[in-house]
Order: structure tokens, then sequence, then C-alpha cells
């Protein structure tokens, strides 16, 4: 039976893993994809953010009567930015630090103002003294990043570490990361429990590390049933990566039973919405009928794809060059009228 694998991206340099602030090869008989996940994927996705919010809800006045920072969240959370941040800058200034961590979140994300990384960073830093654990996660990846302020590696780990012990999911996850860079002897044995507490969370970055070290035994028994589980669970949260690679477990049948047809179906799925990797895979599913009917036209239609994504292979090549001159226009016309969904 032919076998698949996927080459994927995540900063497990030390593993062979590349998820940056958030994928291995495996051995194949199918030639190797050039392509690799999108570089966007190993920064932080603007969807991995903690988030900004009261300790709880009220009636949005202080003592006194005036406005709170309930009512800055308030109208924060209907868009009214600039009304979020006249209510929370006075309230910042005399040291509320869910203010303080509204008015960097502002400045961070240049909601109703220009983006101010200076003005974020300094409010995140004042709510993060203020044991916010939100802001101090935020200001711990200005501190990576060097972003407003200077970069202090040392300063944005201690800053992550107050924040995953305080179980902020995201904090766990690029903390255990820092481990692993810092402590490359001891990383993985003091990492594995924030991740897999970030994993149970619901972080997809993270899940998708725990069936990556179940898999390769690494820091942890080898364990390829419940790296399957974690793979899925990776995808079903959206996890590019992971749905491919989860995809090309159930046609080869690793750690579980082969489904190839399910496994067809994330690949195709991922390849619809024009990831590089799964449209050169989907291409050699149909040329070969694997967990789908054979189906030269399709085949070729998706060789196209993955040459135009620079992410063809010499098997792919030869197939399309040996199609007939109407089966290899056909192709490039229905490739034209590809559009990602």
């Amino acid at each position: 039976m032919t076998r698949f694998s996927c080459q994927s991206a995540a900063l497990f340099i030390a593993f062979g893993i590349a998820v940056g602030f958030a994928h291995g090869a495996a051995a194949q008989d199918l030639p190797a994809t050039p392509g690799q996940a999108d570089e966007s994927e190993l920064l932080p996705s603007p969807n991995l953010r903690p988030s900004i919010a009261p300790v709880a809800a009220g009636t949005g006045r202080g003592s006194r009567g005036a406005p709170s920072s309930v009512r800055a969240y308030a109208e924060f959370q209907i868009g009214n930015y600039l009304t979020a941040k006249a209510i929370a800058e006075p309230l910042a200034k005399l040291g509320d630090v869910k203010a303080q961590a509204l008015l960097g979140e502002i400045y961070s994300q240049g909601l109703g103002v220009p983006v101010d990384v200076d003005e974020a960073a300094r409010w995140f830093e004042a709510a993060a003294k203020g044991g916010d654990r939100a802001a101090q996660f935020e200001f711990a990846m200005l501190l990576l990043a060097g972003t407003g302020i200077a970069r202090d590696e040392t300063r944005a780990l201690n800053l992550l570490k107050e924040a995953a012990d305080a179980k902020l999911p995201l904090a766990e996850f690029n903390y255990a990361q820092l481990l692993l860079r810092t402590s490359p002897t001891s990383g993985f044995a003091d990492a594995l429990p924030y991740f897999r507490s970030a994993a149970d969370a619901g972080i997809a970055d993270a899940q998708y590390v725990m069936s990556q070290l179940l898999a390769a035994g690494q820091g942890i028994e080898k364990d390829e049933v419940a790296a399957r589980k974690w793979l899925r669970r990776a995808a079903i949260n959206g996890f590019s990566i992971a749905q491919i690679e989860y995809g090309i477990w159930l046609i080869n049948g690793r750690g579980g039973d082969a489904r190839p047809k399910d496994g067809f179906e994330f690949l195709r799925s991922a390849a619809l919405r024009g990831n590089p990797i799964a449209v050169n895979r989907v291409a050699h599913l149909y040329k070969d009928g694997l967990g789908t009917e054979p189906d030269t036209e399709e085949a070729a239609k998706w060789a196209v794809i993955a040459k135009r994504l620079d992410n063809s292979d010499p098997v792919l090549d030869d197939f399309f060059n040996g199609l007939s001159d109407e089966a290899r226009k056909a192709a490039l016309e229905e490739a034209n009228r590809f559009t990602t969904g």
C-alpha cells in the first residue's frame, strides 16, 4: 500500500518540530513535497490572544457613581472603542489594573486609534505589575519581540511563568516553548505539564504539539493511539497542519484503523482552502485512487494547481506530461476556474 506523509512546520528546534509562538517530516514512499506551511503560521496567531476582560460584571459604576472599568469593557465589547478609551484613561492613571490592560489592548490593536506599540507596552506593563494575567502574557510577548520596549527574554520568561501558573492557557503554551528553548536538557520534562494543560484547555497549537511528542516518544512514553486523538482534536480545532497530518494518519492507518475516505476528505477540505501541501497530496490521491475513485481529470487539475503553488514533484510532473494535449488543456482550464473557499 502506498504510504503518505506530511511535511509540516513548529519553535521546537531540538525536537525538529517548528510551532512558533502559537509542524516534522516522516518517512515516506511518495516523493517529498518541497513546500511547507505558510510562514505566517510560524508566528503568534492573531487569534491566539487571551481575553482582556473585567473581573466581573456589575452596574458599571464605581463606589461614587463614576464609570468603572466594567463600563469601559462594555463599551469596548460593542465596538465603541473611543468611548471605552475615554472611560478607561482616568481610571488607568489612578491604578485600575483592568483599565490599564484595556488601554494596552486598544493601542496594540489600533482600535479607534492608530497602533501605538509604545503606549501599548506602557499600559500592559503597568497592568502586568498589578497582576493582570492577560496583560502579563501580552507584555511578555512584547518583551520577546522587542516591540515598544527593549527585548528581554529573561523578564518575559518570568512573566509567562506567572501567567502560566495562574492557568492562562496561551501563557502555558508559550512558556512551555520557551522552556524547551532555554533548557534543552530538562525542557521536555518541565514543559510537558504546561503543554498538556494548554491542550486540555483547547489550544489547538498545544494539542498538535502533544500529538507530536506522543508520536515521537519525546519526553513522554510513545503512544500513537493517544497521539492520533490529540491530532484529531487539533484538526477539528482548525489547525491547518494538523488537518493535513490527521488526514494522512487516517489514510495510512497510523495510531488506529485506516480510514482512507475520511482521510481524503480532510485533505481535500484543506486543498480547497488553497493549502499547498494538501493540494499536492490530493493530486496524488486522485491519481492513485486512494480514499477516492481514481480520477485522471481531477488529478491533472490538482497537479496544475500544485505546480502554480510551487508545490509539485517529479511524480506529478511526469504524470501530467504523460497526458494527451487535450487532457492537459482541459486540466489547465479547470485549474483556471479554481478559487479557494
